[in-house]
């Protein structure tokens, strides 16, 4: 919660919500250190939960700030921080204070900016993150009703003067010709935003099913697609079975352009080739398969793991090295120069069942000796000490939660 009304209304309706099932809740702020005045704000915000009894913690943003996109970038570093307190404290719910008007905007906004049907179907009331469920109680509820609870409560509230910096662009937004529909407007359009997501939720529910028929995910962090119930189904839901598994392979944060996943759809029916690259993945004919791969010239780097020391690297591994670990080692691809090295090491020995053009995006373990290991061919040097665990949980999983409509 910032201390706005939204926030402020969510506090005092979730606190007696939970303390009528004899629940817990506690308040998280994030300070992103980016205005003077925060800390004053923080402190005002701290007092007025205090004298409601509700707990409150303050997660600061303390990383360098970016020279630009500072909004997308401070947007991502609170989730991380939100999504990573609940994690530490075992909270599997995560409140969101998003509200009617915000869904508007948010239609309005990805409709001005040409957005495809899910993305006009606006917010869903329920997302799931790796650490926590993100729920948003009040999309169907207006800013008005949040106010009028304030004022009944007595509640002074907090106005962030950067909801009119025209940096921004729902600031732009609201400032503009993008202004909230007159009164009279607004069912109709609640109602094309609610028959949208209605859509997308079957869309959804038949993608889903195709998935499953259509792919398969292995732990080494690849996707293989049979190309006859790709190519055979209608283009629209090819191409949705297509960006999940580029958003799943590649780990992006944003989903790859509608009309460069129809190219590939075309392509992948058309010639076999040497591969096609899309999201930071390669889509590559192989017999009756289609393989999907992470281009390795858009991967994470290496990575040095302490002995009891854990990451998330390249936004698709989980990689815990065991406290009684000796040394150090390092997490990454196997590379070209790792599948030359690997020739020498075993030129005759079983390398597992993958096909050999996987090898050089295969996640591989180094030590001072050089190659430690590469899991998924069942190779582990004889030098080797304790091994970390590699698990694929990529940040973008094939299948999502079902949306939830308000």
């Amino acid at each position: 919660m910032s201390g706005g009304p939204d926030s402020l209304a969510l506090a005092i309706l979730a606190d007696r919500w939970v303390h009528e099932r004899g629940g817990e809740l506690c308040a998280l702020t994030v300070d992103h250190r980016l205005r003077p005045e925060s800390e004053h704000e923080i402190r005002r915000l701290r007092g007025w939960l205090s004298a409601r009894a509700i707990r409150h913690e303050v997660l600061a943003w303390s990383e360098e700030k970016p020279k630009s996109g500072i909004q997308e970038a401070a947007r991502i570093a609170r989730y991380r921080l939100l999504a990573g307190w609940c994690r530490e404290h075992g909270c599997l719910h995560l409140l969101i204070a998003h509200h009617r008007e915000d869904q508007i905007e948010t239609h309005l906004i990805r409709r001005r900016a040409h957005s495809g049907a899910d993305g006009l179907a606006g917010m869903s009331a329920i997302r799931e993150l790796g650490d926590c469920r993100v729920l948003r109680p009040l999309l169907g509820f207006s800013k008005e009703r949040l106010r009028a609870l304030l004022k009944a409560e007595h509640q002074p509230f907090i106005t962030d003067p950067s909801n009119r910096n025209p940096a921004f662009e729902r600031s732009r937004f609201r400032e503009g010709d993008g202004a909230m529909p007159a009164a009279a407007e607004l069912p109709a359009l609640l109602a094309e935003i609610h028959a949208r997501a209605t859509l997308r939720v079957a869309r959804e529910r038949d993608g889903n099913a195709f998935l499953a028929r259509a792919a398969k995910l292995h732990p080494a962090g690849v996707a293989l697609l049979n190309a006859g119930i790709l190519l055979a189904m209608p283009h629209e839901m090819a191409e949705r079975v297509l960006s999940a598994v580029a958003a799943t392979i590649g780990g992006a944060l944003y989903p790859a352009r509608r009309a460069r996943i129809a190219r590939l759809r075309d392509l992948l029916g058309a010639t076999a080739g040497h591969g096609h690259t899309l999201g930071g993945c390669r889509f590559v004919r192989w017999r009756e398969r289609i393989l999907v791969m992470r281009e390795l010239v858009r991967a994470s780097p290496p990575a040095r793991l302490a002995p009891g020391e854990s990451i998330f690297w390249d936004r698709r591994f989980h990689v815990m090295l065991p406290p009684n670990g000796a040394t150090r080692l390092t997490i990454g691809y196997l590379g070209v120069a790792g599948v030359t090295q690997l020739n020498r090491l075993v030129p005759h020995g079983r390398r597992g069942c993958l096909p050999r053009l996987l090898f050089p995006i295969l996640p591989a373990v180094w030590d001072d000796n050089g190659i430690a290991a590469i899991p998924h061919l069942d190779y582990r040097s004889k030098s080797a000490g304790v091994l970390p665990r590699i698990r694929f949980r990529p940040v973008n999983p094939l299948t999502q939660a079902g949306f939830a409509v308000v």
